[in-house]
């Protein structure tokens, strides 16, 4: 008699791994969508193909869900961050690999910016109870390394002299702006802002602009601290 191999479905807890990895994914394109107070559980669970008990059982609300979706999305980009900026480079090829790992990742979800966006409108509305965790866990960690690089790349005379407080969001906002406006890009051009083609042009005109804005020519010399 031929022996009939029985797989545990999605919906049960037999596969614990997968079907975490499962509500994440949906929950990910729901919150992206809908934002938190639009999400729904019973449609992220039908995305994920599992029951509704089985998401509760994983994740007590819808909150915890959330700030599960806030860890993966801060989570990884961190950790593509801290690897680009582990490595041994001098600081102006260091500062490159930070900004193209930083738009690679962005580019490879593009999911994530709305996310990112829901999430700070609703801390400014007093509404988050992510935020400071968010804050404290992925946000400080990568800005202070940042910001420690930029103080080297200052020192060694390869940077002009910047405020990192104020140079790293406006760094940060020409990595990210594009990924977030994408759907007026569309409009505007006509074309699909998303396309490898597109994405490649952007990536150089980011790389570009911001080692114009930041890089001394090779021929300049230090002044020696901040002007």
């Amino acid at each position: 008699m031929k022996s009939v191999a029985v797989k545990s479905r999605l919906g049960t807890r037999g596969r614990p791994e997968e079907s975490r990895a499962a509500i994440l994914q949906a929950a990910v394109g729901e919150f992206s969508r809908e934002g938190v107070a639009g999400a729904r559980t019973d449609a992220i669970a039908r995305s994920a193909r599992v029951n509704k008990a089985l998401l509760y059982y994983y994740f007590k609300d819808k909150e915890a869900l959330y700030g599960a979706v806030l860890d993966q999305v801060f989570g990884g980009l961190t950790k593509a961050i801290q690897h680009a900026l582990a490595q041994d480079l001098r600081p102006r090829e260091k500062l490159l690999a930070y900004v193209g790992a930083h738009f690679d990742y962005i580019a490879s979800h593009p999911q994530y910016p709305s996310i990112v966006q829901g999430e700070m409108m609703r801390a400014g509305r007093g509404r988050s109870v992510q935020f400071e965790r968010i804050t404290r866990q992925y946000f400080q960690p990568v800005f202070s390394r940042v910001g420690a690089l930029l103080e080297q790349g200052m020192t060694s005379g390869e940077f002009r002299a910047v405020d990192p407080a104020h140079f790293i969001p406006s760094m940060i906002a020409v990595i990210v702006f594009y990924f977030s406006s994408a759907p007026v890009f569309r409009l505007l051009s006509g074309a699909d802002p998303m396309s490898p083609e597109r994405i490649a042009e952007r990536r150089e005109a980011v790389l570009d602009f911001i080692s114009a804005a930041l890089f001394r020519q090779r021929h300049q010399k230090s002044q020696g601290g901040r002007k």
